[in-house]
């Protein structure tokens, strides 16, 4: 398989400070290598132009066989399920969770506050908003210096929300969403990262019916050695009753100093829910 042409090489853009959401309409699409490559494409913020590639997978298996250990129950309020965590609320998304206090190094951004990676004409290729960070500006440089808003700060942990289309399925969009911010937020075109995308698992918790899905990133440019040698990236895809596909994203440095464990990871994920309207 040829591997696709992405995004065009271009002197990288400057990062900026918090800056509003552009709202645009854009394809994405990411490669994901470990001996071949693939196009990946979502449902982006504010686009509702997905490009997915349409299989036969259909979003009824999303209700068929809940996740291990979830539960259907839909707590919508903003208290933290853990106490002295903070709570983060996308009334766009419809996503509500959780994060460590302030004291644990976490920040909670304005919910309107845009975090993303551009092509080579600055515009946004993928956006996330309702984001919280996690020891932001603990690293000197990036794996991917086209970073905008608030990405690419130096943070080893960054979570947050995006969506609005409505082509492909919920399972197509969970597995995107993964493979997108991997790509993005390690390397880009420039310097492209090995990404391995696991199958996408029926998500039933708090609310929130749909798929979450895993992808592992190898990082092949690293400027610095604070930029890590891996990263791991979770999404979880819901449906809304008007047909656009929303989504939740962590991605998180590995092999670092204060890395997210993978019980650290999920305990937040254990707090995703809905907002409940």
């Amino acid at each position: 398989m040829s591997r696709p042409t992405l995004f065009s090489r271009t002197t990288p853009q400057p990062r900026h400070t918090r800056t509003p959401l552009r709202r645009t309409r854009r394809t994405l699409v990411a490669a994901v290598a470990l001996g071949m490559a693939v196009t990946l494409s979502g449902c982006n913020d504010d686009s509702g132009d997905a490009g997915a590639a349409k299989d036969k997978d259909t979003d009824a298996a999303a209700s068929q066989s809940p996740a291990d250990g979830s539960s259907s129950g839909a707590r919508t309020d903003d208290k933290p399920f853990v106490q002295g965590w903070q709570t983060q609320t996308s009334k766009k998304h419809r996503f509500r969770y959780d994060v460590p206090g302030k004291a644990d190094k976490w920040n909670v951004l304005d919910e309107d506050t845009a975090l993303s990676y551009t092509d080579g004409s600055g515009k946004p290729i993928v956006v996330m908003t309702s984001g919280a960070h996690y020891r932001e500006g603990g690293c000197p440089s990036s794996p991917n210096p086209k970073a905008f808003g608030e990405a690419g700060k130096g943070q080893i942990a960054t979570v947050g929300t995006t969506g609005g289309g409505k082509d492909g399925s919920l399972k197509e969009n969970a597995r995107n969403w993964a493979g997108n911010w991997g790509f993005a937020a390690y390397g880009g075109e420039d310097h492209k990262p090995k990404i391995k995308v696991g199958e996408p698992e029926p998500w039933k918790q708090n609310g929130v019916e749909g798929y979450t899905a895993t992808a592992e990133v190898t990082v092949t440019h690293r400027p610095g050695t604070c930029v890590p040698p891996k990263a791991v990236v979770h999404s979880i895809a819901q449906k809304l009753p008007d047909g656009t596909m929303h989504g939740w994203v962590l991605y998180a440095d590995q092999g670092v100093p204060h890395a997210l464990t993978s019980d650290d990871i999920k305990q937040i994920m254990n707090t995703v829910r809905t907002t409940g309207s």
